[in-house]
């Protein structure tokens, strides 16, 4: 039976779709019929609520899901005195956000209430970090002293993310900002994934990727870290001319770069009006080791197995081999072996050039 809570937060044309479709809406609250990794999971909302770790591995479990990626939010919301709602969500009004460091400790903590085994379903990484403050690194540097064993990486570092970014206090972040630089060198010295949200353009520019040049900067700055593009530069009222060719370059250009498939690309790009892109299809097969997959949940965990299962249209037009890397084998790769690095003091080693 369909119950209320099920619905939470959906549109109505897809509330209807489901009470229409009888029970074969139940199998798709259950998510994708593919086994994956999630790697696009945000344990907090805009206001660090979080319904908790325990509460994910329930719904991971219902939606089919092996393991997370999981990352916070660097920003929060601020209730404004003159206005006489709460926000839930950094659109809901033009009061401002800002950085909130503390979000880190929010999900270490919940981590570390879970059982052993329920924790390597998890992969937790780092973002509670101004991206345009120098001393963005002392906060990494911290976090892993503080909370040994915990983090796989650090993102997703919210960058070039048009509303966000308008709402936010402070200067302007970008991924090739200088104060980032120290932490593209953390990662490289540690082989640790980043995972980034970086605009490809501004909004309502549609006719080239204004902001594309900054991270082509970064990636032939740091070619040997590996970068996750998420929702591969989309974002709303942003878009490119010729997407699939510019992703295709930049893929082969640069061998560190990885893409997440999450949000809006996959409904307006990849899969418009659900019908997968044969462009795209090629594409994935072609780089098939190099794409993640993700939800893109920002704390309602219940609406994970909705957003998962309309992957199914496009999975199913790949091979084996390239279904099971992007839905697990990719994302198990970038992060299995990267927990306990930093303070085993485990750097990566370079073979001398002569």
């Amino acid at each position: 039976m369909l119950e209320k809570q099920h619905f939470l937060g959906l549109q109505e044309s897809r509330i209807q779709e489901i009470v229409q479709s009888g029970n074969s809406a139940l199998e798709s609250l259950g998510g994708s019929k593919y086994p994956m990794i999630d790697a696009h999971v945000h344990a907090v909302n805009f206001l660090q609520e979080t319904p908790g770790f325990r509460n994910l591995i329930v719904h991971m479990d219902q939606a089919n899901i092996q393991k997370s990626v999981v990352f916070w939010l660097p920003v929060t919301k601020q209730w404004s005195e003159y206005e006489r709602e709460a926000p839930e969500y950094y659109l809901d009004d033009d009061s401002e956000c800002y950085y909130y460091s503390a979000t880190d400790t929010i999900v270490a903590e919940e981590y570390k209430k879970l059982d052993p085994e329920s924790q390597k379903r998890l992969y937790p990484l780092m973002c509670g970090f101004n991206p345009a403050d120098k001393h963005a690194i002392k906060h990494i540097e911290r976090m892993y002293a503080l909370y040994p064993d915990v983090w796989s990486g650090i993102g997703e570092i919210l960058l070039r993310h048009d509303d966000l970014t308008l709402l936010t206090n402070g200067d302007v972040p970008r991924i090739n900002n200088k104060a980032l630089y120290p932490i593209f060198q953390f990662a490289d010295a540690y082989d640790l994934p980043i995972s980034i949200h970086q605009n490809i353009s501004t909004t309502w520019i549609a006719d080239r990727p204004k902001y594309l040049h900054e991270l082509e900067e970064i990636l032939r700055e740091f070619p040997r870290v590996k970068m996750i593009f998420c929702h591969c530069g989309i974002s709303r009222r942003v878009y490119a001319p010729f997407y699939k060719k510019m992703i295709e370059r930049l893929l082969l250009q640069y061998p560190g770069l990885h893409i997440d498939y999450s949000w809006i690309i996959f409904d307006e790009i990849i899969c418009k009006g659900g019908i997968p892109d044969p462009e795209w299809i090629e594409l994935t097969e072609r780089f098939s080791t190099r794409i993640l997959i993700g939800s893109d949940v920002i704390g309602n965990f219940h609406k994970i197995g909705v957003i998962n299962h309309r992957y199914d249209v496009f999975l199913e037009c790949l091979s084996e081999e390239t279904r099971q890397n992007i839905c697990i084998n990719n994302a198990e790769r970038l992060f299995s072996g990267t927990r306990g690095r930093v303070e085993s003091g485990k750097k990566r080693v370079y073979p001398n050039i002569i």
